[in-house]
């Protein structure tokens, strides 16, 4: 996986204002069905990790992990984030597709 070229297009993302980070935000946009990809870090707790992905799998909303949540953090330049909810489709295809 191309860690530089996920971590563009996420900034893209976060530009275009198509994302939402952050673990109870994350949630509501997955109950809303307005996520259409959940990028989660290896490095999140066993809790979040599990509260995240039985959401994913409830509501059929894919979701991918990427190595950290400093990588994920510094892809939208903020802090840490252990879990990031993009909105858009062409930009969910995208890194998809980058991290599978």
């Amino acid at each position: 996986m191309n860690t530089n070229q996920w971590m563009s297009i996420l900034g893209l993302a976060n530009r275009a204002r198509k994302i939402t980070s952050g673990e109870e935000l994350t949630v509501k946009e997955i109950r809303a069905r307005k996520a259409k990809l959940i990028l989660l870090s290896a490095d999140a707790s066993a809790n979040t990790t599990k509260k995240i992905t039985d959401k994913c799998k409830s509501y059929e909303i894919p979701y991918k992990l990427v190595e950290n949540r400093f990588l994920l953090g510094q892809a939208i330049g903020k802090e840490a984030r252990v879990v990031v909810a993009v909105m858009d489709v062409g930009f969910a295809k995208k890194l998809g597709t980058l991290l599978d």
